[in-house]
């Protein structure tokens, strides 16, 4: 079957960026899709924003709170919360926590120059 070629990505080897106060990433990206891997401090915050992009939220450890439209909806590892396109959303860190999303399409702005 031939299309995209596959590519293989350590982790490890990828950069850790300091996006805002406790909260670190990592940014993979493929032709479509970002997959953004989360780390956050306990009580960090990622204020209130909303993008084009359809979001995945995948709670791998920790405790996280996203608010979405006056709701704060709790996730325990395990909890995968879709959220739409244009949709206003926050996430605070209850606990320590590592969180990935999965974001469609391409998150051009999380991109390195």
């Amino acid at each position: 079957m031939e299309g995209m070629p596959v590519k293989l990505v350590d982790m490890n080897r990828l950069e850790m960026e300091n996006i805002l106060p406790g909260l670190k990433a990592r940014f993979v990206h493929s032709e479509n899709m970002t997959v953004a891997y989360w780390y956050m401090e306990a009580g960090s915050d990622f204020p209130l924003h909303d993008h084009c992009h359809e979001q995945l939220v995948n709670l791998v450890s920790g405790k996280v709170e996203v608010s979405v439209r006056g709701e704060k909806i709790p996730l325990d590892p395990g909890c995968l919360l879709v959220l739409a396109p244009g949709e206003p959303h926050a996430v605070h860190a209850v606990e320590k926590s590592f969180v990935i999303d999965v974001f469609y399409p391409i998150r051009e702005d999380y991109k390195k120059e």
